[in-house]
């Protein structure tokens, strides 16, 4: 049985569910709203982030949100749109069932769970359409807000992108992951129970540039989002070549066949993981 782990393998960095807003929506702008507030008040453009989600992340929408933490409240206090949207979230939140966020009511201005990364990050959509054979997954800045329909890690590097992208790894997340309806729901437990291989430093070096190879075949394609990319009847050949070469990377650094089914592959990671939970 595959447990529930808080953390990853030693030395691994954590994946964590991004922000929670618990906001009824009054933190969410559309991109409409942004305007109207920054043709009244230029100044507050610092205080609008843009807020991404499983869906904004594979099918290019835009979102924004309204990211006051840390900041003076002389700053939009004077702001009647904002005043009564953090008015509203009180509200929300002072009605609900749940004590800890009664007591945010306190703090409308905030996201109820705050977990954005300090630095660039790596971001993993918590839901994602079984008929693709990867789950997309890729790099964010920092000042992009993630929602708590995201799952982010930072000190990811190419490597990492590399492995968690490969068909050993989905092959693993199709097995253990939850499903919403058919598709599948990634969980820090997909990742935490992972079994990872111990690479020399040239097949480290060869996954980092079959991961940089996917990200370049990715760029070709501005004009489409990754719904488009990932769909398995219009991924585009660049892309599905970078996506071999890369599995075969990894599973060189598993020291599996090329040939190995993905049920075997699967039966091989268990062992892995037995093995792993067994000298723990």
């Amino acid at each position: 049985f595959i447990k529930s782990r808080s953390k990853p393998q030693t030395g691994l960095p954590k994946l964590v569910q991004g922000n929670k807003p618990w906001d009824g929506g009054n933190l969410i702008l559309s991109t409409d709203e942004r305007e109207f507030l920054l043709e009244k008040y230029p100044h507050i453009d610092k205080l609008i982030k843009k807020y991404i989600g499983s869906f904004e992340f594979i099918n290019n929408k835009v979102r924004y949100c309204l990211w006051l933490k840390d900041v003076s409240p002389n700053e939009y206090r004077n702001i009647p749109e904002i005043m009564d949207r953090l008015e509203k979230v009180a509200e929300v939140r002072r009605t609900t069932k749940t004590v800890a966020v009664q007591a945010q009511a306190q703090t409308p201005m905030l996201f109820s769970q705050i977990r954005q990364p300090e630095a660039d990050y790596i971001l993993v959509p918590e839901t994602s359409s079984a008929n693709r054979r990867y789950v997309p997954m890729g790099f964010m800045s920092n000042d992009v807000i993630a929602s708590n329909s995201t799952l982010v890690a930072t000190n990811m590097t190419l490597y990492h992108f590399g492995v968690l992208t490969s068909n050993v790894h989905m092959a693993w997340m199709r097995t253990v992951c939850g499903r919403l309806k058919s598709d599948y729901r990634y969980s820090p437990a997909v990742y935490n129970n992972f079994p990872w291989p111990s690479p020399t430093n040239d097949q480290k070096e060869k996954i980092r540039k079959t991961a940089q190879a996917i990200l370049n075949a990715r760029a070709l394609y501005t004009d489409s989002n990754l719904a488009d990319l990932y769909d398995p009847l219009t991924m585009p050949t660049e892309l599905l070549k970078a996506h071999k070469a890369n599995n075969r990377a990894v599973m060189h650094a598993y020291g599996f066949s090329i040939k190995m089914s993905e049920a075997d592959c699967v039966a091989e990671l268990m062992r892995m993981y037995q093995k792993l939970t067994k000298e723990k």
